[in-house]
């Protein structure tokens, strides 16, 4: 009886251990692309093909160049695109992935060459292209390439793979032009050329550095995605040369990721800042009838300055705020908060000009936002300046028209039916315990528009 348990026991796990493989087997099927492989040598002669950079290819990068200068220069997205899919970058990058992959290291010298070539060309030409431009300022989309992160590193890695499965597989007609797009060669390599024209070198090593990264981790799908495909490897290579090789592979990716790694981690770091600021001001200094019109964080003084308009923050609340900080990860910043009187355009602008927001917000934005003060502080001056001018009118008003018992003034504005034009006026209104006779009413309102300084005044009364 044990016996046949024992028996049934193996059996079922025997039929797991079957189910589990086959399971396994199942999955692998989907993703194995070896059946897909084209013939390996047809692979391999398509890239050596496109390693090379004479002729009508160097021309085509040349004109590339120029197209994608002119996408810069002019800020056309659709420009930089169609250089982009007519550049010829691609070939001696993929060609040094596979020189190292099936270790050719004949081809893997030329594809170094070609590429080398390929780089001074294309600097060298977008850097005289810039240098004559009459446009010279710098657009968004070339700014864009002045900054690479480990996102750009991902990008150029996930689209090398895709590349060289898409060259080495079949059905690759609408990969290449969306790797070529997606990895983005050509811009960067314009903007290193627009920086030694403007002699903006942070323009320049931002942009070279953003291709650098782009090659080596496009060579290093490459690389991968050959050793994954099963590519023959060379016979009869030195093999100390060989190792060298490898090893040089490796320190230049561990070399290029360092300081991409730093930068990457630097943004974040400055992006959940920048969050736990805008929950910071969203959660604890929203008060009815108060605007916060600007909020910035000073990294140099480890300051976050507020500008508010509209009714004043009591001090207590502002106290309140400062102990909440912690809260937020923001205990090594001072709260400065400019408000009130002080809130006004010239010491808006200066706050904002002097933390370099110039930069983050042009000039256009900046003086439209101080127009917008300047108009908001004029119409509430309008106010203020009336309920001051009845302190003022009201002894005299009762010695020359004691009839008078309440006058209110206030700003109106109307517009005809058939126009669009608006005139603004100050409407008075008088409240009499009798009726104003013969030119009474008039010569209220010439003495009431002379006491508000008024360009035109209407005048109601009541009884």
């Amino acid at each position: 009886m044990e016996q046949k348990k024992l028996v049934t026991l193996n059996q079922n796990s025997f039929n797991m251990t079957q189910h589990e493989h086959n399971l396994w087997q199942t999955i692998k099927g989907y993703f194995n692309v070896l059946p897909d492989k084209t013939d390996e040598e047809e692979t391999i002669e398509q890239i050596k093909g496109d390693v090379a950079f004479h002729g009508s290819n160097l021309w085509v990068l040349i004109f590339a160049i120029f197209m994608a200068s002119l996408g810069l220069n002019v800020n056309s997205t659709a420009v930089i695109i169609g250089a982009m899919l007519i550049s010829p970058l691609m070939g001696p990058i993929i060609g040094m992935g596979l020189g190292v992959g099936i270790s050719d290291l004949h081809l893997l010298r030329r594809s170094v060459t070609n590429y080398l070539v390929a780089t001074v060309i294309s600097i060298l030409t977008a850097t005289f292209y810039f240098a004559v431009t009459p446009i010279t300022e710098a657009q968004s989309e070339l700014l864009a390439r002045t900054s690479p992160t480990l996102y750009d590193v991902l990008i150029a890695l996930f689209g090398g793979a895709a590349g060289i499965v898409a060259i080495s597989t079949k059905g690759k007609s609408n990969v290449i032009p969306g790797v070529a797009i997606a990895t983005a060669l050509m811009p960067p390599l314009c903007t290193a050329g627009y920086g030694l024209a403007m002699g903006r070198m942070n323009y320049f090593l931002g942009a070279f550095y953003l291709f650098f990264i782009n090659s080596v981790f496009i060579c290093l799908a490459t690389l991968i995605g050959i050793r994954m495909m099963k590519f023959r490897r060379k016979r009869f290579v030195e093999a100390d040369r060989l190792k060298r090789v490898q090893r040089y592979t490796v320190g230049i990716v561990i070399l290029t990721m360092l300081p991409v790694t730093y930068m990457t981690l630097q943004i974040v770091k400055r992006s959940v800042t920048k969050s736990s600021m805008l929950h910071f001001v969203k959660n604890e200094l929203s008060f009815d009838g108060t605007k916060i019109i600007s909020h910035d964080l000073n990294q140099q003084n480890k300051t976050l300055n507020i500008v508010a308009i509209g009714r004043t923050i009591p001090p207590a609340s502002i106290d309140r705020a400062k102990k909440q900080m912690a809260d937020y990860k923001l205990e090594d910043y001072k709260l400065n908060i400019i408000q009130g009187s002080l809130s006004d355009s010239t010491v808006v602008s200066q706050l904002v000009y002097g933390n370099g927001m110039k930069g983050k917000y042009g000039d256009k934005e900046l003086m439209e936002q101080a127009s917008l003060i300047e108009k908001m502080k004029k119409q509430l001056a309008l106010y203020t300046n009336y309920e001051q001018e009845l302190g003022n009118i009201r002894p005299e008003l009762k010695t020359l028209w004691p009839q008078v018992q309440r006058l209110s003034l206030s700003v109106s504005t109307e517009t005809p039916i058939d126009s669009t034009s608006l005139q603004q006026y100050v409407l008075a209104v008088v409240n009499c315990n009798q009726p104003l006779v013969g030119g009474e009413r008039e010569r209220l309102r010439r003495w009431l528009q002379t006491r508000t300084k008024s360009d035109s005044l209407r005048l109601i009364t009541t009884y």
